[in-house]
């Protein structure tokens, strides 16, 4: 587990960078949009999505949901999971490439 730890970290470090400065460069719209808050944080997100499984679907319902619940107890379904995944496609890319 320690290997999943560092990674975690790993993305959490890129996050507290990245994130404020991305914020900073959108163009708002005006209109208000909803920021409702997540039961994982942003880089729990990235963190699942990088299995080097063929089918992510198959990783996030037969191993993180089935094993890791434990470490990650306010895990949330697999299409709200994809829902997040959508919003941080950018940070997603970014760490990726970076790494």
């Amino acid at each position: 587990m320690n290997n999943l730890d560092a990674v975690v970290v790993d993305v959490d470090d890129i996050c507290q960078t990245f994130l404020p400065t991305w914020k900073k460069h959108l163009i708002f719209s005006g209109i208000k949009q909803r920021n409702k808050s997540s039961y994982l944080s942003v880089s729990e997100v990235i963190t699942f999505h990088q299995s080097e499984c063929r089918n992510f679907k198959t990783y996030y319902i037969h191993f993180v949901c089935c094993y890791l619940s434990n470490e990650f107890p306010e895990l949330v379904s697999y299409t709200r999971m994809l829902t997040f995944m959508q919003k941080l496609l950018v940070l997603l890319c970014s760490y990726l490439t970076h790494r």
